[in-house]
């Protein structure tokens, strides 16, 4: 299966914009960042915890703990490798989030059938008092009752479209690109 882009729904700088907006809107929500956690979802998800930590960061002049955490032994639909063992990140989550705020990030939310994995894992670090997901795209066709409380940017997209996030840690720029799924 391939990708061929159609168009950019995002260039770096709306991506910097959303990000600062979902940041701003974090602080807002929360009156202040007391008791506030980001963990983003292995891989992007990851780095985009990280922006939002550092906007947060400025906004409230405190520094915001980040997390990360990789959901593979949790996936409904887990990566093997060719000897049929599951091929498994790093989950770092240093602080107690057991009756924190976390705001679990992620790239793209599409069926969300990754943050229920990411709800099942965060679990198992303790009881947070709440938990809210911050995403850079929704692009529709949710398969479970799951909702991005921040939102960068609405896309809906057909069944044969498919949603790439380019960050300039892993590929060298920050787009977001919008293509057809090719066979």
């Amino acid at each position: 299966m391939g990708f061929e882009p159609k168009s950019t729904i995002l260039d770096s700088d709306q991506i910097r914009r959303a990000i600062k907006r979902i940041s701003h809107e974090i602080t807002e929500r929360n009156r202040g960042l007391t008791g506030v956690v980001v963990v983003g979802i292995r891989r992007r998800g990851v780095y985009l915890a990280a922006r939002i930590a550092k906007y947060l960061e400025s906004i409230e002049d405190t520094t915001v703990p980040v997390g990360a955490l990789d959901i593979t032994l949790y996936r409904d639909d887990f990566q093997v490798a060719s000897n049929n063992a599951p091929v498994v990140g790093t989950t770092e989550i240093k602080e107690d989030i057991h009756d924190r705020i976390v705001v679990l990030v992620d790239d793209v939310l599409y069926t969300g059938r990754t943050v229920r994995a990411a709800l099942d894992e965060l679990i198992d670090f303790g009881r947070p008092q709440q938990i809210q997901l911050a995403v850079l795209v929704d692009r529709g066709h949710r398969e479970l009752p799951i909702k991005a409380d921040y939102v960068g940017k609405n896309v809906p997209t057909s069944e044969n479209e498919q949603v790439e996030v380019r960050l300039t840690e892993l590929d060298g720029k920050d787009e977001v690109i919008l293509g057809e799924v090719t066979s």
